[in-house]
């Protein structure tokens, strides 16, 4: 049954508005813990183990999200998890040391994961196939632009002299506000959330995940999890190699934005890219070209290296446009939210580690051998791509 276009266009909303403020949040952490690091005298590892705190409270929640929107609605879970961010950020401005920032980003870690599996459900429950890939790619795009201003936000306000707990409590009064606006505006969908439980119940012959190839399935948690690892270790990390080179602290802090908005870019470039050279040949030249990209920043001088963030962040994280295209093809429809939520999940989990890891290393052996172990992982993210099947073009 199609769905009437004032609900699609809400669900489209919704969705988008959530995936905006939530990986803005989700990304602005990695702007915030430089400058705690300095307040608080944190080692590398104690970043990497906060950052992987947040991370893992999102792994372990988000394997359930898709089962926690099946049933109380993909919308509902949304707004909800909203207020969850809210309430992290609002308490973390009043955080007196690491173990409450420690709880404070595990909340805003329960509220992340109640985002990616029931917007993604909800977008391609009211789309039908025709418009879906489009509506799915223009909601990709809204995360980035949320992660580009709440980043952005973070550097230019500490640029400006404000302190990080009044970001962290305007962030998270926000976020609070938005999550009561969402929740307004939700009851729209709720008619069309009974009719998609009715087809489900129609559909129930679909047991599990929904996972059509698990073979596949599995090679694509296999490259996206290595993926990720690189991508928030150099995330998190490249701000400190920025100080490492003694530039101060809110131009250290912008290179990430920096990174995010080469991102915006290399989304639709790697995708591009990859539809030239076939999936395998793009991801392959896109990882050395992380590699070569991140070994240079640490040898280049300073203005050099601020030069090569924005190409470097477009080959960075681009990738997850050539490898999270596949997911459509090997979920059922009738468990998208379930198969979505085992990816990102994933994701979260390897993201919980890997800052972690190279924090220790970078302890141990100084920042700019932690920068030469990611690239290492982003070679290494290349290798199970042979696992996965050549893509088929759509009929």
């Amino acid at each position: 049954m199609p769905v009437p276009s004032p609900q699609r266009r809400t669900a489209f909303a919704v969705g988008c508005t959530a995936h905006i403020v939530q990986d803005g949040l989700s990304t602005a952490i990695n702007v915030l813990l430089p400058i705690l690091a300095q307040t608080f005298g944190l080692s590398y590892a104690q970043v990497g183990l906060l950052r992987g705190i947040k991370s893992l409270t999102q792994a372990l929640f988000e394997v359930n999200s898709g089962w926690l929107a099946e049933r109380a609605g993909e919308a509902r879970l949304i707004a909800i998890g909203l207020a969850l961010s809210g309430v992290g950020y609002a308490a973390l401005s009043i955080a007196p040391g690491v173990i409450a920032i420690a709880l404070c980003l595990a909340v805003v870690g329960v509220g992340t994961a109640l985002h990616h599996a029931p917007s993604s459900a909800l977008i391609v429950a009211a789309y039908s196939e025709q418009g879906r890939s489009g509506a799915l790619g223009l909601y990709n795009a809204s995360g980035d632009f949320g992660k580009l201003a709440f980043t952005g936000g973070v550097s230019l306000a500490t640029g400006a002299g404000l302190a990080w707990q009044g970001i962290s409590l305007i962030y998270g009064i926000g976020v609070l506000l938005t999550a009561a606006a969402l929740m307004l505006v939700t009851r729209t969908l709720r008619a069309q959330r009974t009719e998609a439980q009715n087809v489900a119940a129609q559909e129930d012959s679909v047991k599990g995940w929904g996972i059509l190839n698990w073979r596949a399935f599995a090679a694509l948690l296999a490259v996206t999890g290595v993926d990720t690892i690189m991508q928030s270790a150099v995330l998190l990390f490249v701000a400190f190699l920025m100080l490492a080179k003694g530039l101060p602290l809110y131009i250290a802090t912008a290179a990430t934005v920096v990174l995010l908005a080469g991102g915006v870019f290399g989304k639709a470039g790697c995708g591009y890219l990859a539809e030239r050279l076939g999936v395998r040949r793009a991801f392959m030249l896109i990882q050395a070209l992380t590699a070569l990209g991140l070994v240079a920043i640490v040898f280049a001088p300073n203005w050099l290296a601020l030069a090569l963030l924005l190409p470097l962040g477009a080959v960075t994280q681009g990738s997850s446009s050539v490898t999270y295209g596949f997911a459509t093809d090997l979920i059922h429809p009738a468990k998208m939210a379930r198969g979505y939520a085992l990816l990102y999940a994933s994701g979260a989990f390897a993201a919980a580690g890997g800052p972690f890891v190279f924090g220790m290393i970078a302890d141990r052996f100084g920042i700019e051998t932690a920068i030469y172990g990611i690239a290492a992982c982003a070679v290494l993210a290349a290798l199970p791509i042979f696992l996965l099947p050549v893509r088929r073009s759509p009929a």
